[in-house]
Formats: structure tokens, C-alpha cells, sequence
């Protein structure tokens, strides 16, 4: 069964609301867009993410990234550019109930019109395409409807210095509780911090 890891960047207090520019994303009014832009500018922030996009065999995303990805990495034509090059290439599949056709090229669209909607589309893709890594990137709200199903096998959670106080977060507040075990984790020179983390079971309580 293929692996299904969530990759996303956040600031410290939870927000992964447009970072790669102003423009990305004002939904609600957000106007803090581009928040990355200062700390990802070196070689180690490079690096981390090549391995990441190295790893991964097809990708599932929300239909906003899609259409955020499918508006500049195909015109990223070099053969050898770690990003565009998996992402242009490799199986795409976009979850949408708007989107009829999906023009970048190998990607498939998933409406969750299936049995049992969305969640058991992205169960029966991760039986049929075996052992292989899919990795969502961003897409909070397609992250936010999977999380409580378990179906997500790894959050890969990209923090950057940086608090802002509004915009769409992660986790909603809502949800049940659960535990985490921490598997790896890397520092970059200007402080982003990349932990990745395995979902273990409900969360436990005590008295310390």
C-alpha cells in the first residue's frame, strides 16, 4: 500500500495560509501572504526540499494548490530542476467536485462521488498504486477532510519564525485528540525547522 504524507509549511502559530507570495491566497481577507519568502533563501531550505520532492511517486492535491502548481510548474521546463521536474512528470490527482478536466499533463481528478466520497477514493488510490510515496503539498482543506479518517500516514511539518496571528490553519479546532511520534526532524540556518511525524493513536491523558 503506498504511503501518504502531508508536507506543508506553518508558521509558529499554525498558519499555512499563502506562503510563497502576496497574491497566493487572501481568502478572508489575508494580507500577510509570502510569510516563507525570508527564511527560505539558502542552500540547506533548497536541499530540504529536493529530498522531499525526490521521494515522492504521484501527488494529491486540493483543487486551490492545483490550480496554484498548474499556473507556473509547467513552464519550469528543465529536465533537471529537483521541483518541476516530479511534479510535471510524475501522477497528479487533484480533488475537486468543480473541476471537469485537469489540462497538466497526468493528472486525474477526483470528485469523491465514489462509495463513500472523497476518503475512500484516496483509500482505494493509496491500495492501487502500491508501494510508493503520494504527497499532498499544502492543501489544507483536502488535509483537514482527511485527518480524522487516519488515511494520512505522515504530517511532514515545515515551521518557519515567524507568528501571525490570522490566516487558515492546520488543525481545526475542532477534531479528535491524537498522538504523535515524532520521526525525523532537520534545522535550516535561518531557523525553519522541518519535524515529520506519524500519527499513533488517540491521545492519552494524565496527571503529571
Amino acid at each position: 500500500m503506498a504511503k501518504l504524507v502531508l508536507t506543508t509549511f506553518l508558521t509558529l502559530d499554525g498558519v499555512m495560509q499563502a506562503p510563497g507570495g502576496p497574491d497566493e491566497d487572501r481568502e478572508d481577507g489575508f494580507a500577510h501572504g509570502g510569510w516563507l519568502f525570508p527564511f527560505a533563501d539558502d542552500e540547506e531550505f533548497g536541499a530540504l526540499m529536493d529530498g522531499v520532492l525526490g521521494r515522492a511517486g504521484a501527488f494529491l492535491l486540493g483543487r486551490r494548490t492545483y490550480d496554484i502548481f498548474a499556473g507556473y510548474w509547467p513552464k519550469v521546463t528543465d529536465p533537471a530542476d529537483p521541483i518541476a521536474a516530479p511534479l510535471n512528470a510524475l501522477p497528479k490527482y487533484v480533488a475537486s467536485t468543480t473541476l471537469r478536466e485537469a489540462a497538466w499533463y497526468n493528472t486525474t481528478v477526483l470528485t469523491g462521488a465514489a462509495p463513500g466520497g472523497l476518503v475512500a477514493e484516496v483509500a482505494a488510490l493509496k491500495e492501487r498504486l502500491g508501494d510508493t510515496e503520494i504527497q499532498i503539498h499544502g492543501s489544507g482543506a483536502l488535509a483537514r477532510v482527511l485527518m480524522p479518517h487516519g488515511v494520512i500516514d505522515e504530517y511532514h511539518l515545515v515551521t518557519a519564525p515567524v507568528r501571525l496571528g490570522t490566516g487558515h490553519r492546520l488543525f481545526p479546532e475542532a477534531g479528535p485528540p491524537t498522538a504523535f511520534r515524532l520521526t525525523g526532524t532537520r534545522t535550516t540556518p535561518s531557523g525553519i525547522t522541518a519535524h515529520t511525524y506519524r500519527p499513533t493513536g488517540p491521545a492519552r491523558f494524565g496527571t503529571l
